[in-house]
């Protein structure tokens, strides 16, 4: 059997809506999730999302960055429009990068009930520094917990060469 059937998919309302509304601010309630028909199956699901803004909460300056959400579903699994308009709540948002990077962690982690995730923030300079937070999480007592464990302690083992930012 291909497609999914309507059960599948109760719950996602946003994606082919043509009337969607914009969040102002930090909205976690925008997020759809859908059922995984893999469960079964320990595979990736990556997001990239190259147009992240924030505000800094003290000067109010925007941050931009590109965020990578990676993440080993369980049940369920997000629906990418909402997390986009997720992601996009945070525009007006007045947050540390590592908070910020934790917050989306966090609520992803309530949504879905992964079986592991990782959050990358990779922040263009103001003020002549980058700021790279990374945030990760392993369902406990499963295998996902020392994979979680491991990469956080090599995640940046070989770091990148940064030339263009």
């Amino acid at each position: 059997m291909s497609g999914r059937t309507k059960p599948e998919t109760e719950g996602v309302t946003l994606l082919g809506n043509q009337k969607t509304k914009y969040p102002t601010d930090y909205a976690p309630e925008v997020l759809e999730t859908f059922i995984n028909k893999h469960p079964d199956n320990d595979y990736f699901v990556k997001f990239n999302c190259p147009e992240f803004t924030s505000l800094c909460p003290i000067t109010g300056q925007p941050d931009f960055a590109a965020v990578y959400i990676s993440y080993v579903p369980s049940e369920r699994m997000v629906e990418s429009k909402s997390l986009k308009l997720y992601l996009y709540s945070f525009r007006n948002h007045g947050d540390f990068h590592e908070d910020c990077m934790n917050i989306i962690m966090k609520d992803l982690i309530k949504l879905m009930d992964p079986k592991y995730i990782e959050v990358w923030g990779k922040f263009t300079p103001r003020g002549g520094i980058s700021i790279d937070p990374y945030c990760n999480y392993g369902k406990k007592g499963t295998m996902w917990e020392q994979v979680a464990i491991d990469r956080l302690t090599h995640h940046d083992l070989y770091p990148e060469k940064i030339d263009n930012r």
